[in-house]
């Protein structure tokens, strides 16, 4: 059994008396995750419950810190179990086993809050290696992207004046300080779990990174290890815990599934415009947040390329 193992939500007791009993589950979790899963247990808290996904914040000084039971169906961030129930019949709901209220807890292999306990079977690689890609072909990724989202229904959810034009300008022109600058007024920038500012230094982060690296261009890499160490210095005293995480994540090149298959379109290797579609349908803002820090990001490492 990869996913799942077995689901039983109440049974009656000796006296007549209906008790809870606990919600067996496997999961396949982000390689990211491995060093909190595999460690001593340790208790955690809940965050947040949504019928596809919840987040559990594990007592410990290392990122991931915060930890994302997901769904099969639900988008995938890179610091996510995937949570099979087997035998489920209709769309598994992570509300219907969880609240806020609960006690959590991960380590030896496993996480559990209140009645769920997941056991982790598999793993995936939030940051698979995208190959080398040719600048021209980057260039006509950039191209397409431009036509996409000059039509996309959705739109970022901060001005794109101001830092966040300071921040992509800094990058492109590769002024460190400039770019620091507005990164740090970006951090924390916007309401909701993951603040649009953040949503956008992840996508830029994740981009002048991997695809820095795949089109040889280091100056682009470097430039965001630097960037990279200021937005994660300030991330945890200035944002939410769970989009800490995920700026953490980003530095280190993992994103959600949903990212990198855009990536992947970017190279050449995928359609592209399928892939951006389903990324301008995460959350609210999110998708086109995240969006628009590819964009800058693969923007940025095409002028290093040709500067290096």
């Amino acid at each position: 059994m990869s996913v799942g193992t077995r689901l039983e939500r109440r049974t009656t007791g000796k006296w007549g008396r209906t008790r809870r009993q606990t919600v067996f589950a496997g999961g396949a979790a982000s390689v990211a995750l491995r060093p909190a899963v595999q460690a001593p247990r340790r208790p955690a808290r809940v965050l947040a419950v949504f019928p596809a996904a919840a987040y559990l914040e594990v007592r410990s000084g290392a990122e991931p810190r915060v930890i994302a039971l997901v769904t099969p169906d639900a988008v995938r961030p890179p610091n996510a179990i995937v949570v099979g129930f087997a035998g489920q019949a209709g769309p598994a709901d992570l509300a219907a086993v969880l609240s806020c209220d609960d006690e959590a807890w991960v380590g030896e292999g496993m996480a559990g809050a209140g009645r769920l306990c997941v056991t982790v079977h598999r793993w995936w690689d939030p940051a698979p290696p995208l190959g080398a890609a040719d600048p021209e072909s980057l260039r006509r990724g950039l191209a397409a992207l431009d036509e996409i989202i000059a039509t996309a229904p959705r739109r970022p959810g901060l001005d794109l004046g101001g830092d966040a034009a300071r921040l992509a300008a800094g990058c492109r022109t590769g002024s460190l300080a400039d770019a620091v600058t507005a990164a740090e007024r970006l951090i924390g920038l916007g309401p909701g779990l993951t603040p649009s500012g953040d949503d956008m230094l992840c996508g830029l982060l994740v981009a002048m990174r991997r695809l820095g690296h795949a089109a040889g261009a280091p100056r682009a890499v470097w430039f965001a290890d630097w960037l990279a160490a200021t937005v994660t210095y300030h991330a945890r005293t200035s944002t939410t815990p769970i989009s800490a995480t995920l700026l953490h994540c980003a530095a280190r090149g993992e994103a959600s599934r949903e990212v990198l298959a855009v990536l992947h379109g970017l190279t050449g290797r995928r359609p592209l415009a399928p892939a951006v579609h389903r990324l301008l349908e995460v959350g609210h803002t999110s998708g086109a947040d995240l969006l628009w820090g590819i964009h800058a990001g693969l923007s940025a490492v095409l002028v290093h390329w040709e500067r290096p």
